[in-house]
């Protein structure tokens, strides 16, 4: 299907059609089902390489293609973001310690659906102060989708989130955001975590996006390591992030990547 038959908003937004939520759904089944199958590979000793290795297999043997390798020179099929990484986090050598927590992302392509999610893992026993950060981020995503209905902004999704997270003394990262999806991997709009009610693009029926807060213990502010993919919390804080992609509908949200074994969540076993 070409999306030249997709009107496009002023804010050059893709309002997709009906039929295409099927697709959305089908490529976020596979990203989802992978992250459910990675979570028994998440334990002490294990290598995010070797973590990885196992993403990028069987992204193969549900018959997709990884939207992330070759993406701008990328060379892997997950980002892995382990304890102060906040995002972006590339796959290698690094050993996982008991009381770790990593952020693994995964994007499929799937007949030329883009399926995108993250979630939380802990190797090992989850520290207190960690096992807090990761239920607020995961509450605060779904507060940001309960937000998602025809005639609520932008604005309101990122207030949502921004408020409910500050609530609980933590800090939202303004340096990267959720994106929208569908046949492309990112499109407008930009999906700010912060922002002011009533502010941004009014939302529409047929609008795919991602919403992905990333929330720190301490400070917002991030920084890019030298290898141009890193991103660490600037005061070593830990962070965390939870991703779903989701489409507007009349009554609201549906979301495309929900887990299809109920482990969105590192304590939902």
């Amino acid at each position: 299907m070409d999306d030249s038959s997709n009107r496009v908003t002023k804010d050059g937004i893709t309002i997709y059609e009906p039929g295409d939520f099927a697709g959305m759904h089908a490529a976020g089944r596979v990203a989802a089902q992978i992250l459910d199958e990675v979570a028994e590979h998440v334990v002490p000793g294990a290598t995010t390489e070797a973590i990885d290795d196992f993403i990028t297999r069987r992204v193969t043997e549900l018959g997709t293609v990884s939207a992330t390798i070759g993406y701008r020179g990328y060379q892997h099929a997950s980002c892995i973001s382990v304890n102060h990484v906040v995002c972006h986090g590339i796959p290698g050598p690094k050993t996982l310690k008991d009381g770790d927590i990593l952020n693994i992302d995964v994007t499929v392509i799937l007949d030329g659906w883009f399926g995108d999610s993250s979630r939380m893992y802990v190797a090992g026993n989850l520290g207190r102060k960690a096992e807090r950060l990761i239920q607020v981020t995961h509450d605060a995503l779904m507060i940001g989708i309960e937000a998602v209905k025809p005639g609520n902004t932008f604005g309101d999704i990122g207030y949502a989130i921004q408020s409910y997270v500050e609530g609980n003394r933590m800090s939202v990262v303004r340096d990267f955001c959720g994106h929208g999806l569908g046949r492309v991997f990112h499109a407008p709009p930009n999906v700010l975590h912060y922002g002011r009610p009533g502010r941004g693009p009014v939302l529409e029926e047929g609008m795919f996006f991602t919403i992905e807060p990333m929330v720190n213990l301490g400070r917002p502010e991030t920084k890019v390591l030298a290898d141009d993919w890193t991103a660490v919390t600037r005061d070593k804080s830990l962070s965390a992030q939870f991703e779903h992609s989701v489409g507007v509908t009349a009554a609201g949200a549906e979301i495309f990547t929900l887990s299809p074994a109920g482990k969105f969540h590192p304590t939902w076993r």
